[in-house]
């Protein structure tokens, strides 16, 4: 087993056979265990991000996240955390992370300056956290430890404009807006109710 923190033995035997290793270890030396100001500042203004789990048998699964700007909150100094809104109901993510806590976040900047910042780390999930009284249409909060935080090159991020941030995402004072599936005869008779939530 490898001795690095960001490396295993199946990226090292790769390294090595690209001739890597030396770049790969010099850009380990970017990662480290806590946020720094820059970090805070760039993942509580993303109004999404990507999170990718496994199940306890190490089936992964990824999925997008989006909110408001601040939806995701830096926490303490290793901490951060984002609430679960209401979705489909087949809580692949969360349900994973009940069997295995392990995930990864990644946050991309598509417009103005390209930036990839990676968080690697253990999550727990929370149905009385504190945050689901200050969080507009949260009905859970997910907290992640995390164990290793890191820059990634954006070298293949395009440029894109946001045109129109998600209509369904939850506002303070505001009903939540259903999506139109559903309704669709299909879905219908078996939607799931959606929880109570702060309203702000």
């Amino acid at each position: 087993m490898s001795d690095s923190t960001l490396y295993h033995d199946g990226n090292r035997a790769l390294q090595d056979r690209f001739e890597s290793r030396r770049i790969a270890d010099r850009l380990e030396q970017l990662a480290r265990p806590a946020f720094t100001d820059e970090d805070k500042s760039f993942i509580e203004s993303a109004i999404y991000f990507f999170l990718a789990t496994a199940d306890d048998e190490g089936r992964p699964d990824c999925s997008f996240k989006g909110g408001p700007a601040g939806f995701v909150r830096v926490t303490g100094p290793s901490e951060l955390a984002f609430p679960d809104y209401d979705g489909n109901g087949m809580f692949k993510s969360l349900g994973n992370l009940a069997l295995n806590p392990n995930v990864a976040l990644l946050f991309i900047a598509l417009h103005g300056t390209p930036r990839r910042l990676r968080v690697n780390g253990t999550a727990r999930i929370d149905r009385a956290d504190p945050l689901l009284n200050q969080t507009v249409g949260a009905q859970m909060i997910v907290r992640v430890e995390a164990r290793v935080i890191f820059p990634n090159c954006p070298r293949y991020i395009p440029t894109m404009q946001l045109v129109d941030p998600s209509p369904y995402t939850p506002r303070p004072g505001e009903e939540p807006i259903e999506p139109a599936w559903k309704s669709f005869d299909v879905f219908k008779d078996d939607i799931h109710p959606r929880q109570p939530t702060w309203k702000g």
